[in-house]
């Protein structure tokens, strides 16, 4: 059996006829989970073998699913995005990570229009999000447009941790250098 991860591509609905955990998009079946994947013939000879995606009930595997909290790791930004190595799902630290994206209108509730990425996320920042979707090419596409999504560790020039001192900007205890980000609002912890 062939294992497939959440928005890898199967095959063209002319040759396939979906089944649980797959859906279709743009002529083509998609894998909606992380599993195996398996194909029956069809009742007719010629007719769409239906296909579908089985996870191993012996190994709980935790994969991100829309309105999920992540934790996840910032590798690259541009005007546009920034890419994010996500790392966690909940409280549970993940073994292999996966893609996401924060486009630059899901980073902020409000004033979407004014958002520069490079003052909100720089590569290496720890940032809490929820997942909006699975976005295309295998990516997560993740809201930070809450007070309590963001920046929640940036490590300074000076290699020290950065402490929040606003709901945008950090500072570096060492030096004091002020840096722009879009911070997480810390979270009570509970008793």
């Amino acid at each position: 059996m062939e294992i497939v991860v959440p928005g890898e591509r199967i095959g063209p609905c002319s040759q396939f006829q979906p089944g649980l955990g797959t859906y279709t998009r743009h002529g083509f079946v998609y894998s909606s989970l992380a599993g195996y994947k398996s194909v029956s013939s069809g009742d007719t000879p010629g007719s769409q073998q239906l296909v579908s995606v089985c996870q191993d009930s012996s190994r709980q595997r935790v994969v991100p699913t829309p309105g999920s909290i992540v934790i996840c790791r910032v590798t690259a930004t541009n005007p546009r995005q920034c890419k994010v190595s996500i790392v966690g799902v909940g409280d549970v630290s993940l073994k292999d990570s996966f893609r996401g994206l924060i486009r630059k209108e899901d980073v902020r509730a409000m004033e979407k229009d004014k958002v520069e990425i490079y003052r909100c996320f720089r590569p290496g920042d720890v940032v809490r999000a929820k997942v909006n979707s699975l976005g295309d090419a295998q990516s997560y596409l993740l809201t930070t447009a809450e007070t309590s999504l963001g920046v929640i560790y940036a490590e300074s020039e000076a290699g020290a941790a950065m402490v929040p001192i606003s709901w945008e900007e950090m500072q570096c205890p060492k030096s004091k250098v002020k840096q722009w980000r879009k911070v997480a609002k810390e979270q009570a912890a509970e008793s």
